[in-house]
């Protein structure tokens, strides 16, 4: 049985987009319009991690803010001048800069775009089966299924 063959290199901004650009339930899908992914590491077929290359128009966000369980998170600024909103407050982000989050650290962020330019970032984490995601500022959390889908529910566990 043969496998599809993988690229061995590609132009990062010709990989395919997402063909759904969030996995969010309404109302809050709508809140993270004007971002769009092209998941990287999918087009090698990495397992372990997942690398996205991230586009936000300006007045998108990258996500809700939220936090990860089990998932650890990293960006990295390509364009543009995001501004990362942490527990710690605002910090303004330009090219170069990068910034980490450690898996079950409780620090919820999120990247919003408040300029006139679009912003372009690399944002990689891992895969960890089981994760969990908060979101302080939203009736809402995730569970990350064992077929590796997210599902939402309210904060008292009822679905959307």
């Amino acid at each position: 049985m043969s496998q599809t063959a993988k690229p061995v290199a590609i132009p990062a901004a010709e990989a395919p987009p997402k063909t759904k650009q969030s996995n969010y339930p309404e109302p809050f899908a709508t809140r993270v319009a004007g971002r769009f992914k092209r998941p990287l590491g999918d087009v090698f077929g990495l397992k372990n991690f997942g690398v996205n290359l991230t586009r936000l128009a300006p007045g998108a966000v990258s996500a809700l803010r939220h936090a990860h369980a089990t998932q650890d998170e990293f960006i990295y600024v390509l364009e543009g001048a995001p501004v990362l909103v942490s527990d710690a407050g605002e910090t303004p982000l330009a090219p170069g800069m990068c910034a980490g989050f450690r898996a079950g650290s409780g620090d919820a962020h999120q990247l919003a775009n408040r300029g006139t330019a679009d912003v372009v970032y690399l944002e990689i984490g891992d895969r960890s089966a089981g994760d969990r995601v908060v979101y302080p500022d939203d009736d809402l959390q995730a569970q990350l299924n064992a077929a590796g889908q997210w599902v939402f529910t309210h904060k008292d566990g009822s679905p959307y």
